[in-house]
Protein backbone atom coordinates (compact mmCIF):
# COMPACT_ATOMS: atom_id res chain seq x y z
CA UNK A 1 0.00 0.00 0.00
CA UNK A 2 1.70 3.40 -0.96
CA UNK A 3 -0.25 5.07 2.08
CA UNK A 4 2.70 4.43 5.15
CA UNK A 5 0.12 4.39 7.44
CA UNK A 6 -2.22 1.36 8.33
CA UNK A 7 -5.98 2.75 7.83
CA UNK A 8 -6.52 2.90 12.18
CA UNK A 9 -2.86 3.65 13.13
CA UNK A 10 -2.58 6.75 14.62
CA UNK A 11 1.35 7.13 13.75
CA UNK A 12 4.35 4.67 13.75
CA UNK A 13 7.45 4.15 16.06
CA UNK A 14 10.09 5.98 14.83
CA UNK A 15 13.27 4.98 17.36
CA UNK A 16 13.68 2.44 19.98
CA UNK A 17 16.51 2.75 22.65
CA UNK A 18 16.06 -0.70 25.02
CA UNK A 19 13.12 -2.17 26.40
CA UNK A 20 10.02 -0.63 24.89
CA UNK A 21 6.65 -1.77 25.29
CA UNK A 22 3.09 -1.07 23.48
CA UNK A 23 0.39 -2.00 25.95
CA UNK A 24 -3.22 -2.66 23.59
CA UNK A 25 -6.11 -4.49 24.48
CA UNK A 26 -4.85 -6.55 27.39
CA UNK A 27 -1.75 -7.42 25.48
CA UNK A 28 2.03 -6.23 25.76
CA UNK A 29 3.83 -5.94 22.37
CA UNK A 30 7.18 -5.34 22.10
CA UNK A 31 7.36 -1.70 20.14
CA UNK A 32 10.02 -2.01 16.66
CA UNK A 33 10.53 0.57 14.65
CA UNK A 34 7.42 0.83 11.92
CA UNK A 35 5.22 -0.37 14.48
CA UNK A 36 2.35 0.83 14.32
CA UNK A 37 0.32 2.88 17.38
CA UNK A 38 -3.42 3.43 17.71
CA UNK A 39 -5.76 5.22 19.99
CA UNK A 40 -5.88 3.84 23.52
CA UNK A 41 -2.15 2.65 23.42
CA UNK A 42 -0.19 2.72 25.88
CA UNK A 43 3.43 2.82 25.46
CA UNK A 44 6.03 1.87 28.60
CA UNK A 45 9.73 2.45 28.63
CA UNK A 46 12.02 0.64 30.78
CA UNK A 47 15.53 2.00 32.60
CA UNK A 48 18.03 3.41 30.39
CA UNK A 49 14.98 3.11 27.45
CA UNK A 50 13.37 5.85 25.49
CA UNK A 51 11.14 5.61 22.33
CA UNK A 52 10.43 8.61 18.82
CA UNK A 53 6.86 8.02 17.48
CA UNK A 54 5.75 10.37 14.65
CA UNK A 55 1.67 10.83 14.75
CA UNK A 56 0.51 11.52 11.22
CA UNK A 57 0.70 15.00 11.49
CA UNK A 58 4.12 15.07 11.83
CA UNK A 59 4.11 15.48 15.59
CA UNK A 60 6.90 14.21 17.21
CA UNK A 61 7.15 12.34 21.09
CA UNK A 62 9.69 11.34 22.71
CA UNK A 63 9.47 9.43 25.51
CA UNK A 64 12.56 9.13 27.77
CA UNK A 65 13.29 6.16 30.57
CA UNK A 66 11.13 5.09 33.04
CA UNK A 67 7.77 6.70 31.35
CA UNK A 68 4.10 5.92 30.42
CA UNK A 69 2.56 7.30 27.91
CA UNK A 70 -1.24 6.68 27.42
CA UNK A 71 -2.25 8.17 23.82
CA UNK A 72 -6.34 8.66 24.78
CA UNK A 73 -7.30 10.14 21.34
CA UNK A 74 -5.79 11.26 17.74
CA UNK A 75 -7.87 12.71 14.86
CA UNK A 76 -6.60 14.47 12.00
CA UNK A 77 -8.00 15.57 8.90
CA UNK A 78 -4.91 16.04 6.45
CA UNK A 79 -6.86 18.23 4.24
CA UNK A 80 -8.40 20.80 6.92
CA UNK A 81 -5.80 20.07 9.68
CA UNK A 82 -9.21 19.45 11.81
CA UNK A 83 -8.62 17.04 14.48
CA UNK A 84 -7.73 16.31 18.04
CA UNK A 85 -4.91 15.06 20.23
CA UNK A 86 -5.51 13.99 23.78
CA UNK A 87 -2.70 12.18 25.60
CA UNK A 88 -1.56 11.32 29.33
CA UNK A 89 2.19 11.39 30.56
CA UNK A 90 1.81 9.48 33.54
CA UNK A 91 5.39 8.85 34.73
CA UNK A 92 8.78 9.80 33.46
CA UNK A 93 9.47 12.32 30.65
CA UNK A 94 7.98 13.03 27.23
CA UNK A 95 9.56 15.68 24.50
CA UNK A 96 7.16 17.09 22.38
CA UNK A 97 7.89 18.82 18.83
CA UNK A 98 4.01 19.94 17.64
CA UNK A 99 3.23 18.76 13.80
CA UNK A 100 0.22 20.27 11.89
CA UNK A 101 -2.47 19.77 13.97
CA UNK A 102 -1.36 22.10 17.40
CA UNK A 103 0.15 24.72 14.68
CA UNK A 104 -3.50 25.10 12.90
CA UNK A 105 -5.74 24.42 16.50
CA UNK A 106 -3.74 24.55 19.51
CA UNK A 107 -6.61 24.70 21.48
CA UNK A 108 -7.30 21.02 20.18
CA UNK A 109 -4.27 19.49 21.39
CA UNK A 110 -4.36 18.46 25.47
CA UNK A 111 -1.78 16.77 27.67
CA UNK A 112 -1.95 15.86 30.80
CA UNK A 113 -0.02 14.70 33.42
CA UNK A 114 -1.92 12.87 36.95
CA UNK A 115 -2.16 16.37 38.41
CA UNK A 116 -2.01 18.75 35.73
CA UNK A 117 -3.58 19.35 32.18
CA UNK A 118 -1.51 21.18 29.34
CA UNK A 119 -2.25 23.60 26.83
CA UNK A 120 -0.27 23.71 23.52
CA UNK A 121 1.33 27.23 23.43
CA UNK A 122 4.34 26.50 21.90
CA UNK A 123 6.04 24.58 19.35
CA UNK A 124 8.46 22.25 21.02
CA UNK A 125 8.30 21.53 25.13
CA UNK A 126 9.13 18.81 27.98
CA UNK A 127 6.43 17.11 30.87
CA UNK A 128 8.19 15.44 33.66
CA UNK A 129 6.71 13.70 36.24
CA UNK A 130 8.33 12.92 39.40
CA UNK A 131 8.16 10.32 41.89
CA UNK A 132 5.12 8.48 42.39
CA UNK A 133 2.61 10.13 40.80
CA UNK A 134 1.10 7.33 38.38
CA UNK A 135 -0.65 6.23 41.01
CA UNK A 136 -1.77 9.82 42.71
CA UNK A 137 -5.48 10.19 42.81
Amino acid sequence: MSDAWASDSIGVVKTVKGVVQIERAGKNLDAAIGSDVFNGDRIVTGAASSVGVTLRDDTLLTEGANSTLLLNHFAFNTTTYDGALDATIKRGSLAVVDGRLAKANPDSVRYSTPTTTLGVRGTEFIIEVGGDAEHAQ
